[in-house]
């Protein structure tokens, strides 16, 4: 992007690339207030584990870029 104001190694979006991920982070978040509910209210082991593996799964398709 030589002659431009937009630094060499900037990563460029178009917007539905950019809308799809924020939706990734957002489910995120969500699978995280899901577990933090669950702690408090006390689920057992078996269901933290499930929503636990949902989260990391969640977590690791939100960091790639389409």
């Amino acid at each position: 992007m030589r002659g431009t104001t937009v630094p060499d190694d900037a990563v460029l979006l178009t917007a539905a690339e950019a809308e799809a991920l924020a939706d990734r982070a957002f489910g995120v978040r969500c699978a995280a207030e899901d577990v933090a509910t669950a702690l408090a209210e006390g689920a057992d082991a078996d269901e933290l584990a499930a929503l636990s593996a949902r989260m990391v799964e969640m977590a690791r398709d939100a960091e790639r870029l389409r």
